[in-house]
């Protein structure tokens, strides 16, 4: 077991290895050749979300069956939903623009221009807006989830990753390229707050506990997961997880925080208190699985993921062009 107390780490015996009693479940073959990124879930209408190439499938969350498509999104990162509007949203990286679409349907209602290359996207149920983390603009556009209608940017000077919702209903987001978490007001769109993480570099994916007030970011750059006061940013501490983390999630119930990483795993760790924490031990999943979404219904956790094939390039001083295999595209599913 690896756990923080009074912010001294401490090493003993893994005993807890495999203890949360999570192992690959399920896997659903997915149709289609294109790369991927983010995956999404509709935990009420039990729909998982998975970007696609220049499409976004969707599957049933219970039989892993495709129930619909939506098409025509370019280079698409992540999809969110405003079930409240029955409206739902893509982010597409290629040409700077949000896809807002019918979820009952998968139908085009509106394209939307925001900042350039949009990546994360997620809805704030408070401010009913949904927001993007616009990579080549270095900032973040707010969208009115009703009409659709961009309301604002923020200057969060960075590129933005995952995001969370604070009890303050602050918005914190991972910035990649800064090294630290950036905290705006969702309706103000005021950069309120940053925080150098200082002890780990490249934050990608990003979780949070209300009832604590902790962050638990997972860095690329040495692979960690740092804890942080919401509050003041204080580091609390940091530990090892898997290679290529790419986001995280949350279990307010049993106090687990996970960080899919593209090594293979999913790395879990157990909150015993606010400054407190142990390995509960990885899951083998696959590799290139660095994407995933946390079902709170089910507390089930679905990645996306492929096998790749790799062409020498014509010139030898060139990295090798990767490609995913045909028919190698699978949701996976972790559960007990």
């Amino acid at each position: 077991m690896r756990y923080l107390k009074n912010g001294l780490l401490i090493s003993a015996a893994l005993w807890l290895q495999g203890a949360t009693g999570y192992k690959v479940v399920a896997r659903y073959p997915v149709a289609g050749d294109g790369g991927f990124d983010y995956v999404a879930i509709d935990s009420a209408a039990r729909r998982v979300y998975l970007s696609h190439g220049t499409q976004v499938d969707v599957v049933d969350a219970d039989s892993g069956k495709a129930v619909g498509t939506i098409p025509d999104t370019p280079g698409v990162h992540g999809a969110a939903i405003a079930a409240e509007f029955k409206h739902g949203f893509t982010s597409n990286g290629r040409e700077d623009k949000v896809t807002m679409f019918d979820p009952a349907t998968f139908a085009l209602i509106r394209k939307i221009d925001v900042g350039k290359g949009p990546d994360g996207i997620y809805y704030d149920p408070a401010t009913k807006r949904v927001f993007t983390n616009n990579h080549g603009s270095h900032d973040i556009t707010a969208i009115d989830a009703k009409t659709g209608e961009v309301a604002g940017t923020v200057k969060a000077e960075g590129d933005g990753e995952e995001a969370v919702i604070g009890a303050d209903g602050l918005i914190y987001v991972n910035s990649e390229n800064t090294n630290e978490v950036v905290v705006f007001d969702p309706k103000s769109l005021e950069v309120k707050k940053r925080f150098p993480i200082g002890v780990a570099k490249t934050p990608t994916g990003l979780a949070y506990d209300a009832k604590t007030n902790r962050l638990f970011i997972g860095c690329r750059n040495e692979p960690k997961m740092v804890v942080m006061d919401a509050a003041t940013g204080k580091v609390i501490g940091s530990f090892p997880i898997g290679a290529g983390v790419d986001y995280a999630a949350f279990d307010p119930d049993a106090r687990l925080a996970f960080f899919s990483c593209g090594d293979g795993t999913l790395s879990i760790y157990h909150e015993k208190s606010a400054d407190e924490y142990e390995d509960a031990g990885a899951v083998k999943t696959q590799p290139s699985a660095k994407t995933m979404a946390f079902d709170p219904k089910t507390k089930k956790i679905f990645l996306s993921a492929a096998e790749f094939v790799e062409t020498p390039a014509a010139d030898p001083s060139k990295r090798p062009r990767r490609a995913v295999k045909p028919g190698s595209f699978v949701l996976l599913v972790v559960g007990k």
